[in-house]
């Protein structure tokens, strides 16, 4: 446990271990390769009329949610709106779902009833083991769901389940979860450039 004696020392070690751990991803060839293969697969979803859908359980549901809202809104300029649903916001169906089934099927439920072949499916998991997530992406490659995870170092027993799997070097939450929101607005404003540049 982190004992402050000094909150100005304390401020700024927070903010570069959040840069540390940025750098190093900057400085993971294999990471930028995969973010750009996953703005490939967005894209070329978006193309054939599909859409992306996201999932995860706490900070990582508000990021769900964050980055489905930037897909249907915008982000940097007014252009036509991308489906993209988060699975974390519809009351009555999270709380039925845990009622009559369990919390395991909390987003597979949403998966099977929602998502169609060549969607995209992003599982978002700091340990990449939560176990609904995993349902989730389990239920996802049934249905020939592309499926993207967003994970902390080790990826969890969900590195080997993803089509492609960002792992965040850190094992620390915070950290993980402020590198899945800068990872996110990258593949949003990529998909947002490239597919309605002429709208800028």
């Amino acid at each position: 446990m982190t004992t402050i004696t000094n909150t100005n020392n304390f401020i700024q070690t927070e903010i570069q271990q959040s840069i540390a751990t940025k750098q190093l991803l900057l400085e993971n060839q294999d990471s930028l390769t995969l973010i750009d293969s996953i703005i490939q697969v967005c894209i070329e979803c978006y193309q054939r009329g599909g859409k992306t859908l996201f999932a995860g359980n706490g900070g990582s549901a508000s990021d769900a949610q964050h980055l489905a809202a930037e897909l249907v809104n915008r982000l940097s300029f007014n252009r036509p709106a991308l489906a993209s649903i988060a699975l974390t916001t519809d009351t009555s169906i999270l709380t039925s779902v845990v009622n009559d089934l369990g919390l395991d099927y909390l987003f597979s439920r949403q998966v099977e009833a929602m998502a169609r072949a060549g969607d995209v499916f992003f599982a978002i998991s700091t340990s990449g083991n939560s176990a609904n997530v995993i349902a989730a992406i389990e239920q996802a490659k049934t249905m020939d769901v592309i499926v993207i995870g967003l994970t902390g170092k080790t990826g969890g027993k969900m590195a080997e389940l993803c089509d492609y799997c960002i792992k965040v070097p850190s094992t620390d939450t915070p950290r993980i979860q402020e590198s899945h929101i800068l990872i996110g607005h990258i593949i949003c404003t990529a998909i947002e450039e490239l597919l309605f540049a002429e709208f800028r």
